[in-house]
């Protein structure tokens, strides 16, 4: 009855997080980017868990519409887009993740257009894969299915309603989704916020055997009483 109540109050309708993909068409054609030039320098470190990185499009495309680099997923040429995958991070310990592990293996076309509308982004799955992926074991379309499947298994609140919320702050943002996705407790989520308070990305820890757990202490974003703000193009 509380949750119910407290769903009223903050007009969380959930939604399924296949309806992220408001209306997400996958191109005709997707070609294979070459694999990016790694960022940092490989670590091969054992995983202490992991983290499921997604993030609010409409903010990451708020400055970015006209940008070539960003089109399939901001132009809305191929859709509009709610929260999107961003990727699947195995976690080390101290915050020494794993990383650009060696492998000769690479997405494919059909990886690409399998995941689009969950990651409508194909430099972006390149790069996840070459960074994070290469470190699970697995092969490209495993290490995205795997992803995919805990993405689509969540529902979201209203982000619309929310981003009206009087006094929007981290704690409240961490209970409306704990509101639509029961399973969750606020300590297993962390919000990534820009430097003015919008809302850019919910991280959702999990454990090794890829179950909802509390987020590393130290690792666990911005206090609850922090201003939240969520940009909407809706």
């Amino acid at each position: 009855m509380r949750s119910r109540i407290a769903a009223i109050a903050f007009g969380l309708t959930a939604t399924p997080a296949l309806a992220q993909g408001w209306q997400c068409q996958v191109p005709p054609q997707i070609s294979v980017p070459a694999l990016p030039e790694p960022d940092a320098p490989p670590r091969i470190v054992p995983t202490t868990g992991y983290t499921l990185a997604i993030s609010w499009s409409p903010e990451f495309c708020r400055t970015r519409k006209l940008d070539p680099a960003h089109a399939t997923q901001c132009s809305g040429r191929q859709g509009r887009f709610g929260f999107v995958l961003h990727g699947l991070w195995p976690d080390g310990k101290g915050g020494k993740y794993p990383q650009y592990c060696p492998s000769r293996l690479r997405p494919d076309a059909q990886v690409l257009r399998r995941n689009f509308c969950t990651t409508p982004s194909a430099d972006l799955m390149m790069h996840e894969w070459a960074k994070h992926g290469t470190c699970m074991g697995i092969t490209p379309a495993e290490y995205f299915n795997k992803g995919r499947a805990l993405f689509q298994g969540l529902e979201f609140p209203d982000m619309a309603r929310l981003s009206r919320t009087e006094g929007l702050d981290v704690g409240k943002v961490k209970q409306a989704l704990v509101i639509a996705n029961p399973r969750l407790r606020p300590e297993m989520i962390r919000l990534l916020l820009g430097r003015d308070g919008w809302l850019r990305e919910v991280h959702l820890c999990h454990s090794r055997k890829l179950k909802p757990a509390r987020c590393p202490i130290g690792n666990s974003g911005p206090a609850d009483a922090v201003p939240v703000k969520i940009w909407r193009s809706f």
